[in-house]
């Protein structure tokens, strides 16, 4: 049975101490309204289906590493069909998400992630098709969502050759909106602010020209680069381990694609904000970015720098 019904929380006292902590993070780190949240935490908990096709469940793993995660999915949605985190599973889960397509049409919010097969026989799931089980929850749906960037471009399954001539959820279904969430994986904060903003608002944060929300991904990850005063300084390291790569140089000449990759790395951080790959010593590899693995090799490559680069 669906997990939406009797689940209407009463948020008419107080709410408790971790409840407040949170509604207080998320204003900051967001810039949400604290009355909108707490009028959004009153409403019934709106239900989400999440569908897997082409990938590697980061994605999920990702949006788990949200320190507060655990109250997005408690108090506001009900998470009722996940290949990873159900309970249930077979016929019984497969059985609830139909039922919530059903019953809830126009209410629920779908949420894609990995690429999406037009090769039926790559992908399979309870003896259906993937690819007409999306179109079928896609048109169905309050919101659509592409969390990663195999649903969101067609990332690794649709690199070249593409045998199982993958695309992305927006090409799958071109007269739907979908707000797109691209990485590999999205950082888990972008994911949840972008689901939190829809459950607050009732609407989907504003989108650049790709579909992709504009509090996320309006500068490139080398506009904010902890290493950009190196680069304007024409300090670059010439390998990996280098003096200047230990002195924090610039790593343009290796390959860094951060001047043409929009994401919030820099800015936001990964692990609880708390680091990013440059910070680890790597290069951007461009994984936000459309066709990012056929632009490789994705760590290491010299190049010359060129005026024009900000």
């Amino acid at each position: 049975m669906s997990i939406v019904e009797n689940r209407t929380l009463d948020f008419e006292t107080e709410l408790d101490p971790d409840m407040e902590t949170c509604l207080e993070i998320w204003s900051d780190l967001y810039g949400f309204d604290k009355e909108h949240i707490r009028k959004a935490l009153k409403k019934q908990r709106t239900p989400v289906v999440w569908m897997n096709a082409l990938d590697c469940t980061g994605c999920t793993e990702s949006f788990l590493r949200d320190a507060n995660v655990e109250k997005l999915l408690l108090n506001l949605i009900t998470l009722e069909y996940n290949e990873l985190l159900s309970a249930a599973s077979g016929y019984q889960i497969e059985q609830n998400k139909e039922s919530i397509l059903e019953k809830h049409k126009g209410e629920y919010i779908l949420i894609v992630e990995g690429a999406i097969p037009l090769k039926d026989e790559y992908l399979i799931i309870g003896g259906r098709s993937v690819r007409e089980e999306i179109i079928a929850a896609a048109k169905g749906a309050k919101a659509v969502i592409a969390f990663g960037s195999c649903s969101a471009w067609g990332g690794l399954p649709a690199a070249s050759p593409n045998p199982t001539e993958s695309v992305s959820i927006a090409e799958l279904v071109p007269d739907v909106p979908v707000v797109l969430v691209p990485g590999c994986p999205p950082i888990a904060e972008v994911m949840v602010g972008t689901l939190l903003h829809l459950l607050i608002y009732d609407t989907a944060p504003e989108i650049d020209r790709k579909g992709r929300p504009k509090m996320f991904y309006k500068q490139t990850v080398h506009q904010v680069c902890h290493r950009k005063p190196y680069f304007d300084q024409g300090l670059f390291a010439e390998s990996y381990g280098d003096e200047g790569d230990l002195k924090g140089y610039c790593l343009f000449k290796l390959g860094c694609k951060g001047p043409s990759t929009f994401n919030t790395c820099e800015s936001l951080g990964w692990n609880s904000m708390s680091c990013s790959p440059i910070s680890a010593g790597s290069s951007c590899i461009g994984c936000s970015e459309k066709n990012f693995w056929d632009k490789g090799p994705l760590c290491y490559r010299k190049v010359k720098v060129k005026a024009g680069v900000r």
